[in-house]
Parts: structure tokens; C-alpha cells; sequence
């Protein structure tokens, strides 16, 4: 597991986000158990109060579950599934223009120069 915490965003914010990053790209399945709360605080070396806040939240969000004495899994609700992957597409958008809005690019040259970037990436 790694996780590069960065000093804006409270931590427990950053392991749901590193959970759903996980989820989106696949590294993480439905159904999938997750390890404890303990496990995470030592192998991210937090709190273990911080962990127990991160799973609280994901639960919450619906992206895991818990039963009564069994480890917690990664939900199977497709539905939820799906939109954690759109939350972090429109994240990243909602970055990207906060960042060029000053610049006051017209639309249809700052998707042209999106779609440039992102299909020579792709290509690398």
C-alpha cells in the first residue's frame, strides 16, 4: 500500500480517496476484503483513530461493509461502484479549470488541446 499524504487534505479524506482510486482502476474488486483498521494505521503509519475515521467515511459513502465479526469488504453495489469512478473524473476536471480559468482559453481550443495531450499520452 502506498499513499503519499499531502499537507491540505485531512488524512482519513486521503485513504478514502486512495480506496476509490483503487476501485477505479481495478486494483481493488467488489467483494474484495479490505484489511483492518489496525493493518492500515501501521502500514500507512497513522493513527489508529485516523484508520477507524477513514472506514467510518467509507462505509458511510456506502463503498464498504461491514458484518458482525467479519473483516470489511468492498461493496458489491454496482451502481456505487460506477460513480466512484465519475466523482474522480469530475474532480479532476473541476482542478483543471479552477486552474485555467485565469488564462480564459475559448472551449474549443482548450479541448483540442486536451484531446491532443491525452491521446499522445496514450501513445507513449
Amino acid at each position: 500500500m502506498n499513499v503519499t499524504f499531502n499537507n491540505r487534505d485531512p488524512v482519513y479524506l486521503q485513504v478514502v480517496r486512495y480506496f476509490k482510486e483503487q476501485i477505479a482502476t481495478g486494483s481493488i474488486i467488489a467483494g474484495q476484503e479490505v484489511p483492518s483498521r489496525r493493518e492500515i494505521a501501521a502500514s500507512l503509519k497513522i493513527n489508529p483513530n485516523t484508520a477507524q475515521r477513514a472506514y467510518k467515511e467509507m462505509e458511510e459513502q456506502g463503498l464498504i461493509y461491514t458484518e458482525r465479526n467479519h473483516p470489511s469488504r468492498i461493496t458489491t453495489d454496482q451502481k456505487i461502484l460506477n460513480s466512484v469512478r465519475e466523482e474522480l473524473i469530475l474532480q479532476a476536471i473541476d482542478t483543471f479549470l479552477e486552474s485555467v480559468k485565469p488564462i480564459n482559453v475559448p472551449v474549443d481550443e482548450l479541448l483540442a488541446l486536451v484531446k491532443e495531450k491525452y491521446v499522445a499520452n496514450i501513445e507513449e
